[in-house]
């Protein structure tokens, strides 16, 4: 009898933990080839109604800023660094800086030039941190494989 009630609090305790996980972005990819040796690809975000995340471009000091770093390969070579649209800035008191944002949906881009006519995917993970008005989550990561298609 007691290993039940040890099993049925193990199992309360676990769907908690689960019911407390939160996640307020999703992220999709694509890629698009701009020639026979270019493609961009397109990382986009989209947003729980309310919450948003932060720009690259964050100064020290601030929240977490959303930041891609991309797997070596010997298949394709960055072109500059990603690029976003204008965030929105705000002067935000817990940090005493303006920082920019977005919310809703967000696309970011990062040039690529094909070193090889079988460049398949572009690998990478994105690291952000997900806010409203009230509070913030821990900063997450999330790896990514992009296919380039043909």
């Amino acid at each position: 009898m007691k290993k039940v009630f040890l099993a049925v609090i193990a199992l309360m305790i676990t769907f908690a933990a689960q019911a407390q996980i939160e996640a307020h972005v999703k992220w999709s990819y694509a890629a698009k080839k701009t020639s026979a040796t270019e493609a961009v690809v397109l990382i986009k975000a989209t947003m729980d109604q309310g919450w948003h995340i932060y720009s690259q471009t964050v100064k020290e000091g601030g929240p977490i800023k959303t930041s891609f770093t991309f797997a070596p390969s010997k298949e394709y070579m960055l072109v500059g660094k990603p690029s976003e649209p204008k965030p929105i800035t705000h002067f935000e008191k817990v940090f005493n800086m303006n920082v920019g944002y977005f919310e809703n949906v967000v696309i970011f881009q990062q040039k690529i030039k094909l070193k090889s006519a079988k460049a398949s995917a572009v690998k990478g993970k994105v690291e952000f941190m997900t806010c409203n008005d009230s509070k913030c989550l821990p900063p997450d990561e999330v790896a990514f494989s992009i296919p380039l298609g043909k």
